[in-house]
């Protein structure tokens, strides 16, 4: 499968120039790909589509229509605002219940794990999705690599708060930094991806430059951007939105059409790029259409109780 950037939209025009110089120790960390306009298919041994093959989301769309609370709380904020992030140098800091914590140099991190494009459904509990071509790798390589302890049963991620370089963090809407989780079994799935690109090319400042989770069948806030540490923790980590609205989001927040959100319905979805506002509404499936690989995680589980 070839996937193609727009060619009308120059790469200089998208992304801060920092991560458009960056692109080469990008293509070097995917295993020496060469600086083609177009990755030739996966990049590693296997790709992951979406449940049913949609079509993706335009790249254009992908990179101006994003939630990004830390350069504003309308869509358009972040691909406006995002240019004063400053995604190199970057450091993510391992912390917690494992027997190799320690300081991590972005470049060494994108090493630690066989690089791939996956190609996921992104779903956003304000009712609308995209199909995104993600690079990265199963985050449980990393995790592996840090070797948590017995004691290690949740992992939280913790995104930067530089008020310098995020106008956003000027309000008051969430608590500052932007922190989220996992159960140490979620992190661990094959399906959780470190990302560190998007369509082949290094992640855009606005889509959580320079590395960020993506957990597919979760509502996309649970995929947390611009990550500076890593945590595994033995009791459950309070999250974000739970301290802003804990009747509203839950820890878990997995998709669940069955499950709505007090102000709406998550029943149906509308698809970012088909055909603008009046776009029609498709039914919201079950676990974002990944139930076969994950609702054993959640057996026995009130999922409407732990939401």
């Amino acid at each position: 499968m070839l996937i193609r950037r727009p060619v009308d939209l120059p790469a200089r025009e998208i992304t801060d120039e920092s991560l458009f110089w960056d692109r080469r120790s990008f293509l070097a960390a995917l295993g020496g790909v060469a600086a083609t306009a177009a990755l030739p298919g996966p990049v590693g041994a296997l790709t992951f589509r979406a449940p049913d093959d949609d079509k993706l989301t335009p790249y254009e769309s992908v990179i101006s229509y994003n939630n990004y609370y830390e350069f504003g709380t309308d869509k358009e904020d972040p691909a406006r605002a995002a240019g004063t992030l400053k995604p190199r140098p970057w450091t993510v800091a391992i912390e917690g219940e494992v027997k190799k914590p320690g300081s991590y140099d972005l470049d060494a991190l994108m090493k630690l794990g066989t690089m791939e494009e996956r190609i996921y459904r992104l779903r956003c509990v304000e009712g609308w999705s995209m199909v995104v071509p993600w690079v990265g790798y199963s985050l449980s390589e990393l995790i592996k690599r840090v070797e948590p302890t017995g004691n290690a049963k949740f992992v939280q991620f913790v995104t930067l708060a530089d008020k310098s370089q995020m106008p956003g963090l000027r309000s008051s809407v969430l608590d500052w930094p932007y922190v989220e989780g996992l159960r140490l079994d979620e992190a661990m799935h094959p399906l959780t991806l470190l990302a560190f690109g998007l369509y082949g090319e290094v992640l855009p400042n606005q889509n959580g430059a320079p590395l960020r989770l993506v957990v597919p069948w979760k509502y996309g806030f649970k995929s947390a951007k611009s990550i500076v540490r890593i945590r595994f923790v033995d009791k459950q980590p309070k999250t974000s939105w739970e301290t802003a609205a804990s009747n509203e989001y839950g820890f878990y927040s997995n998709v669940n059409p069955n499950v709505d959100h007090p102000r709406w319905s998550q029943a149906t979805e509308r698809r970012i790029g088909d055909d603008g506002l009046l776009s029609k509404k498709r039914p919201t499936l079950m676990f974002n259409g990944y139930e076969a690989q994950v609702a054993q995680l959640y057996a026995g589980m009130d999922l409407a109780k732990f939401y």
